[in-house]
């Protein structure tokens, strides 16, 4: 995926994100691209603190495309996928990951609120225990400023 198309992507993953939130969800976003780094497979924004845009993407995208072509898809969001969402998409076989601001700037914009309690582990760690090389791109310095906006008077402080 070349560097413009990574930014293009996030920004429709952030977009994604704004629906969520505008249906009263948090605002996260993910989307599922093809192998061929531009066509859009899925999207999914936030659904509960349970069940996270990525990780109900990944297992979406598991029940509808076989584990040979979801290693060469990427699943972008809006921030660094949580250790259930990095597990997740190492189940799913999904082969790489882009997202715009790190965990650890989440955890500034939310504080230590109830609905988001983040853990301070980065998804490249998660992905380095595991058998497979999942390839990680992120954070994307372009894009941060636009993916923590929608966070920003969301957490209650």
């Amino acid at each position: 995926m070349s560097p413009s198309q990574i930014v293009k992507h996030l920004h429709r993953a952030n977009e994604v994100a704004r629906r969520a939130m505008g249906l009263g969800r948090h605002p996260f976003g993910a989307i599922l691209v093809g192998p061929d780094g531009e066509t859009v497979l899925a999207e999914q924004g936030n659904v509960d603190t349970v069940n996270h845009a990525e990780s109900v993407l990944a297992r979406t995208a598991a029940l509808n495309f076989s584990p040979e072509v979801l290693w060469q898809c990427t699943l972008v969001t809006t921030a660094e996928p949580c250790v259930m969402c990095a597990g997740t998409q190492y189940w799913a076989n999904i082969g790489r990951v882009v997202y715009g601001m790190t965990e650890h700037r989440l955890l500034e914009l939310t504080g230590n609120a109830d609905e988001n309690p983040t853990m301070s582990l980065p998804c490249r760690d998660v992905f380095a225990r595991g058998q497979k090389p999942i390839e990680v791109i992120g954070p994307v310095p372009e894009v941060e400023e636009a993916m923590a906006a929608l966070h920003k008077g969301f957490w209650p402080s």
